[in-house]
């Protein structure tokens, strides 16, 4: 088994074992980072759909500051590539092939922000995913056509690895926010 798939599991395991709700408390980071950074208007943020004790991220749209921003979700194509799309938490949505929650397709956007769900992170905010390789080939493919899109990975401080094995596949993080703050 390689190093990558023994670190998944192990991170999931913990992840179940330690996962904890969070509150409004753990996205003042990076609403600080927003209203430094984000000048422009007609910001899109993409979220995920929390799954098998990932970081309930959706907390965010009901916080007074974000609700000025347009959302998307991720939707896995038939080609294992994932694009983004409008979503509103009134939307109703479909489960993918992967137990996923995914929006209604409609017109593809390409998002200013993501937020990212990972397995493991460490210091240099390399960030270990499921090992399906969606958001690694997003991210750089898009990184390339438009100017810059910001990530930040998603996690519980637990969630950190002291040093993770990393190819030219993987896509390095901006930032990561735990409930300890913002990694820069």
């Amino acid at each position: 088994m390689d190093k990558k798939k023994i670190i998944r599991k192990q991170f999931i395991s913990k992840r179940r074992k330690y996962y904890h709700d969070i509150d409004d408390k753990f996205f003042h980071p990076l609403l600080k980072l927003f209203k430094k950074k984000i000048k422009k208007k007609n910001v899109k943020i993409s979220l995920y759909y929390p799954s098998s004790f990932e970081l309930n991220i959706l907390k965010i749209v009901d916080i007074e500051y974000f609700q000025k921003f347009k959302f998307l979700l991720p939707i896995v194509e038939d080609n294992k590539t994932i694009n983004f799309y409008s979503w509103k938490q009134t939307d109703v949505l479909f489960v993918n092939r992967y137990g996923i929650f995914e929006p209604n397709k409609s017109k593809i956007i390409i998002p200013d922000i993501v937020l990212v769900p990972l397995v493991a992170f460490d210091r240099n905010k390399n960030r270990l995913g499921y090992g399906k390789g969606f958001y690694d080939r997003y991210l750089k493919k898009h990184s390339k056509l438009k100017k810059k899109i910001v990530t930040v990975g998603v996690a519980f401080s637990f969630q950190k690895h002291h040093n993770l094995p990393v190819n030219k596949k993987d896509f390095k993080l901006d930032y990561v926010i735990t409930e300890n703050g913002l990694i820069k």
